[in-house]
């Protein structure tokens, strides 16, 4: 049979080291010294030595890892002395591999969620974590809102994924997860005069300080494909001024899928970029035009400098409970919709689920946004929309 139990002992009538009787005990194996018995044993088994310092405990182990070993379900790692399957160790291993694969405000919310669990289970072997202890953990979690408390739960589930990915955990040993039901709730928008009185209001007050705050609202309002907080990454290079083309290297999902997102520029918004003095190639398109608070001409805006002139803007021109997202991005798309586009050419214009290649960059059809975009900006105007003629894709 596989494995047994020893001791290291000797007996101290003979000196001959002890054996396992099999019954109770690795005692001398001379009868006449029966009573001499080992008290530190051990078990050797393929893959596993473990010590104990009672026979009946070393008895049963013994016997427990064979009776897995007959049914296939015999895991050496289980009891590695380093404990490979501990909860806590495969999450630091995790939280390493995420924090190198997912943007640095993911992983802030990634690396809270796992650490807390991480401290909840321990070195528990991930193996022994199904539905009921998972369940446990994040009942556990009080005062939290339900959108929170199912994002613990993504987490979580994701960290598991990616130990079946990695075949650490077999795929039908998986656990079962809670449903956290949660309803998100609904983004206030505005529609587009609102939208064009706080733009105006925006261009006032920062025009002579900056025009490149008021340019980067008006683009949050106009290319819906963009992010508020994407436009901060966008350099002089990155805008193609002879095609009228920009495109976007940072986004949410460039870690993800290595790919750019570009978008055709409106004539007025083209005219606007060509009247500004340009910097060298690698410097922020939108940058502080003069240092001041600490920092120096020519950085990057500030992740708030476009949020407080828009709740400036809104203050001034009597808006209240509108964000930035909700009042661009958001409002805009919105107001597609009620001008008769249909959610999938919204969609498009939103840079959401698309697969059209520019050349080796993520972009869709740039004829459709040109369209797409045109309409959005003589909405503003009321003017006629502007049907451009197809023609060859840039090259």
């Amino acid at each position: 049979m596989l494995g047994g139990i020893y001791s290291s002992e000797r007996c101290e009538l003979c000196g001959v080291r002890m054996e396992d009787n099999g019954k109770d005990a690795v005692c001398c194996p001379n009868p006449k010294h029966k009573k001499q018995r080992a008290t530190n044993v051990f078990v050797k088994f393929p893959g596993v030595f473990k010590r104990f310092k009672d026979y009946e405990k070393a008895f049963q182990f013994l016997h427990g890892v064979r009776f897995k070993t007959t049914e296939g379900t015999f895991d050496e790692r289980d009891y590695k002395k380093s404990n490979p399957l501990g909860f806590d160790n495969l999450a630091e291993k995790y939280l390493e591999i995420k924090k190198e694969t997912v943007k640095a405000g993911s992983f802030t919310h990634i690396k809270r969620d796992i650490e807390k669990a991480s401290v909840y289970f321990g070195s528990a072997n991930i193996k022994e974590i199904g539905y009921g202890e998972i369940e446990d953990f994040i009942l556990l979690q009080k005062g939290i809102a339900s959108k929170t408390r199912h994002n613990i739960k993504a987490n979580i589930h994701a960290f598991f994924t990616w130990l079946v990915k990695r075949r650490v955990l077999p795929k039908d040993q998986m656990p079962d997860f809670p449903e956290v039901k949660f309803e998100l709730s609904w983004r206030k928008t505005i529609t587009t005069e609102v939208q064009d009185s706080i733009l105006e209001e925006i261009k006032r007050i920062c025009w002579n300080k900056n025009p490149r705050i008021y340019i980067a609202i008006k683009w949050a309002a106009t290319y819906i494909m963009l992010r508020p907080g994407e436009l901060r990454g966008i350099l002089e290079e990155d805008i193609d001024l002879e095609r009228g083309v920009v495109f976007v290297k940072k986004h949410k999902t460039d870690r993800q899928t290595s790919k750019i997102k570009c978008f055709p520029l409106n004539r007025d918004d083209l005219e606007l970029v060509k009247s500004l003095s340009r910097g060298f190639p690698k410097m922020p398109f939108f940058r502080r035009d003069r240092g001041g608070g600490g920092k120096s001409a020519g950085t990057p805006f500030g992740k708030h400098i476009l949020y407080d002139y828009w709740k400036q803007a809104c203050k001034n021109v009597g808006i209240e409970g509108i964000d930035l997202y909700g009042g661009t991005r958001h409002s805009s798309a919105t107001d597609l919709r009620r001008k008769g586009l249909t959610p999938e050419a919204i969609q498009n214009l939103t840079g959401h689920d698309t697969s059209q290649a520019f050349r080796r960059y993520y972009q869709v059809d740039l004829d459709e946004l040109r369209e797409g975009y045109e309409l959005v900006r003589q909405a503003k105007t009321s003017a006629p929309i502007l049907h451009l003629q197809n023609r060859k894709a840039d090259p």
